[in-house]
């Protein structure tokens, strides 16, 4: 799990760097857990656009990912480990003892071969699947369930986990990756490591042409606009943005605005809430 970069031939490839998929073991997927899906492209049912700059992109295939683990008490070999287009994790082909395949988010550290299992008297390795409250404080954990029952839902991205903090009752608390501290049923279900390709995050597209690929259109500065398309926009040369702070296309504030709804059932299960990110760096009054 390695990154790659490029002598600078061109101007593309003078900031490009890619994945080394050392770790991935084979090409094709399998065909039984693959199924075609439509891409909205950012438009509803109507045809209308409600969410700006998506559009285009290479085909993909999507990969049935097995995020329930709700095949319990069965073991299973690590097959092969593959590329998936449709997130920045790689995945884990898995083959029962009872001939069943299917897909997981490959955890570091998992190599072809290895034996995982899900339940709940399973060994604390990495890719085992067990309810919360048999996993010791301190454990790393991902894919992890709201919902007992429901699949994982959170800590599922490249390089992710969470930390066991506590347990009391029926809750167990989680540290998550956005620093956010939450209490989580103890039933639910949490599988075992880091989530693998952590380097990710490190990889510089180099160039637009890439961001295109993967199904993201451009991006325009509110301050460019006409005042009819956003309500930074007009002026005589590069005016300033006329107002207080900067605001979204439709008029409400941006940069550190909380959406959240204060009324939100889960708002009780949250210990302590997520480091506010920086508004350095994120454009200034113009953006």
């Amino acid at each position: 799990m390695g990154i790659r970069s490029y002598r600078p031939y061109t101007p593309g490839t003078r900031e490009r760097t890619v994945s080394e998929f050392s770790e991935v073991t084979r090409s094709e997927p399998e065909k039984s857990l693959t199924r075609s899906v439509h891409r909205p492209k950012g438009r509803n049912n109507r045809g209308v656009i409600t969410c700006r700059h998506r559009g285009g992109g290479h085909k993909r295939l999507y990969r049935i990912i097995d995020f329930h683990r709700s095949k319990r008490n069965v073991p299973a070999k690590v097959a092969a480990i593959e590329y998936d287009p449709n997130r920045n994790a790689r995945i884990a082909l898995l083959h029962y003892q009872d001939g069943e395949k299917r897909y997981i988010l490959h955890p570091a550290k998992l190599a072809v071969g290895d034996t995982v299992i899900a339940g709940p008297d399973s060994p604390l390795e990495i890719g085992n699947a067990l309810p919360l409250h048999k996993i010791p404080l301190g454990s790393m954990v991902h894919n992890v369930e709201l919902q007992p029952g429901k699949g994982g839902q959170i800590v599922r991205s490249a390089g992710t986990s969470a930390q066991l903090v506590a347990k009391e009752g029926d809750y167990v608390t989680l540290k998550l990756p956005s620093t956010e501290v939450r209490m989580v049923r103890r039933e639910c279900y949490a599988t075992i490591g880091q989530v693998g390709n952590a380097d990710s995050r490190n990889i510089s597209l180099g160039k637009a042409g890439r961001k295109r690929w993967a199904g993201r259109r451009p991006e325009v500065r509110g301050s460019v606009m006409n005042p009819v398309d956003h309500p930074h926009g007009g002026g005589e040369g590069r005016a300033p943005i006329g107002r207080s702070g900067p605001v979204t296309p439709w008029g409400k504030p941006a940069l550190g605005y909380k959406t959240r709804k204060k009324k939100k059932a889960s708002n009780a299960l949250i210990v302590r809430r997520r480091r506010r990110v920086s508004k350095r760096g994120r454009g200034g009054r113009n953006a």
